[in-house]
Formats: C-alpha cells, sequence, structure tokens
C-alpha cells in the first residue's frame, strides 16, 4: 500500500469511475472537494482488515485494562463463571 493516498478531484469520480476504483486495490484514494479532503474510498477487504484489527486493539486495552484494575484490588475480579457464561452468550466461546 502507498504511504501517500492518491488524490482525485471529486469531480472526476463520474468521468474516470472505473479509472479510480481500480486503484483502490494499490491503497486508499482521498477524493477532494474545492482542493480539501472530502471523502476518502477504500477497498472492502482493507477496510474490513482495518476494522478487524481496530477490534483486536480494542480487546487488548480492555484486557490491559481489566489486569491493571486486578493488580490494583484483586477482590474486583468478575468470577469465572461469569465471564465464561458472557463469552458463550456472545459466540466468543463454545458452551
Amino acid at each position: 500500500m502507498k504511504a501517500i493516498p492518491e488524490l482525485a478531484p471529486i469531480s472526476e469520480l463520474r468521468l474516470r469511475q472505473s479509472e479510480i476504483l481500480s486503484r483502490l486495490s494499490e491503497g486508499p484514494v482521498v477524493l477532494t472537494q474545492r482542493g480539501r479532503a472530502a471523502v476518502v474510498l477504500v477497498d472492502p477487504d482493507y477496510w474490513n482488515q482495518i476494522v478487524e484489527e481496530l477490534d483486536d486493539l480494542r480487546d487488548a486495552v480492555d484486557a490491559i485494562e481489566a489486569l491493571e484494575a486486578y493488580k490494583r484490588d484483586p477482590s474486583t475480579a468478575r468470577p469465572w463463571k461469569e465471564i465464561r457464561a458472557e463469552l458463550t452468550d456472545e459466540g466468543l466461546l463454545d458452551g
């Protein structure tokens, strides 16, 4: 993926739609309006990758925060049965 996204005037999207969309496999395309960024187009696979990575990072932050809370006061830890039931309900753990 390119380090610097490609820029294209939004007015050219109608004229060069196929060309602009085909370049999404190389990286995001920033559409500009009056010389300023107006919208960013990304390939759906890339978008899904970003969303998955963001979810993983949020989970990691939650785990770190839970560990830090436990270190401060172990009595605040939730029972494993409660956590397991919640994870099972969310489909994240087999019952």
